[in-house]
């Protein structure tokens, strides 16, 4: 095992885009009273440490033995989310995403991105010649979206959209035949152009009840239609409208540290943690939000470039489906922070507040390291 260049660049990265995200957690969390020390910023602190111990510790495990328990890699990832249904621990909007362990609390939709990426890369991996058969293809599809529907029970449906785009991801890293993807898309493109139809239709069918009421919270609903309509809409707007005050009163280097007035007078809910970004861009301006995507860019691509050097097919689906975790969910963050998508809640990895959060993606890059060290060039 060494330590390739492009290695310790990427773990210097994720170290100093680690520190930024403390940072502005700190900022965020002194609404009041820059003086004060918030147990927000002091646990991330704890967490931080806690994963960057787990980072050096699982890059010294061969991922290759880790992916022999991909079973009950699975079998641990439905009784996390079963438990988080049945005896989760609920917020105040009803919400059950939470398991308690005493005073520590971890979200297991966070860990279940993971958990697939390691489940469905092994699983492909080990018999990668059935991929191409109609019934072996099913098969991993149902066990595979049998958690985001789960995810989805919380509900939490931008985790659910996250793990789902991991599968699909793996799925065509790993070569799904392109015959697949065209019918696929001959059967889903309708499909997806009713239901936005159905959404912002007016008239009360029966479908449309189904999609409104049913499988689309009513909260969610009104999220979705505030982007098209921010002033019937105006109160679930609230958010996105201040987030983007915020970005856009940063200007070119930001007004300085503790002295974003958005952020301090609290017209950003969570923002130590879903709007982090908009915290960024107030405090350090545009300069500041180019340093924070170019960081996670170059971390992403990294990954990226490390499945390709791969020397086995199932370390480049592990690192492809790391890869795609932290793209999603940092153009969902940033979206949502710049109001081009609904408000929903997705951490920006690396940066946002978030034990759970924080743990999985020091793993995950513990897990590439590993990765990249047996690659042959």
């Amino acid at each position: 095992m060494r330590l390739k260049k492009r290695d310790i660049l990427l773990f210097f990265s994720v170290i100093i885009l680690a520190l930024l995200g403390l940072v502005a957690i700190g900022s965020a969390t002194h609404i009041y009273d820059v003086n004060i020390i918030s147990n927000k910023f002091s646990g991330q602190k704890i967490w931080f440490a806690i994963g960057l111990f787990l980072m050096i510790l699982f890059y010294f495990i061969d991922y290759d033995f880790i992916s022999k328990f991909y079973i009950l890699i699975y079998v641990l990832n439905l009784i996390l989310l079963l438990a988080v249904i049945i005896i989760g621990k609920h917020d105040n909007k009803s919400v059950t995403r939470w398991l308690m362990f005493g005073p520590i609390g971890i979200q297991p939709s966070e860990f279940s991105k993971l958990f697939m990426i390691l489940f469905l890369s092994s699983l492909i991996s080990k018999y990668s010649e059935q991929l191409s058969k109609i019934r072996w293809l099913f098969f991993i599809l149902l066990i595979s979206f049998l958690p985001v529907i789960l995810i989805i029970k919380q509900p939490s449906l931008s985790a659910g959209i996250i793990v789902s785009l991991i599968i699909l991801t793996i799925l065509f890293v790993a070569g799904l035949d392109y015959k697949y993807i065209y019918k696929s898309l001959l059967i889903f493109a309708p499909i997806f152009i009713f239901f936005l139809w159905d959404i912002f239709s007016s008239k009360h069918i029966f479908m449309n009840q189904l999609v409104k009421y049913k499988i689309i919270k009513e909260y969610q609903m009104q999220r979705i239609l505030s982007l098209i309509n921010p002033d019937l809409y105006s109160k679930d707007f609230y958010q996105t409208k201040y987030s983007m005050f915020a970005l856009g009163s940063g200007k070119l280097f930001g007004k300085g540290l503790y002295n974003g007035m958005i952020n301090k007078l609290n017209y950003l809910p969570e923002a130590h943690n879903d709007f982090i970004f908009s915290v960024i861009g107030e405090e350090f301006g545009f300069v500041g939000c180019c340093i924070v995507l170019f960081l996670l860019f170059f971390i992403i691509s990294i990954c990226f470039l490390i499945a390709k050097k791969s020397g086995t097919f199932l370390g480049k689906l592990i690192a492809s489906g790391v890869a795609g975790m932290f793209a999603f969910q940092t153009f969902i963050n940033v979206g949502v922070a710049s109001g081009i998508l609904p408000n929903t809640g997705m951490p920006l990895p690396f940066i946002s507040y978030g034990g759970s959060s924080m743990l999985v993606n020091m793993i995950a890059i513990g897990i590439i390291l590993n990765i990249d060290s047996f690659s042959r060039e």
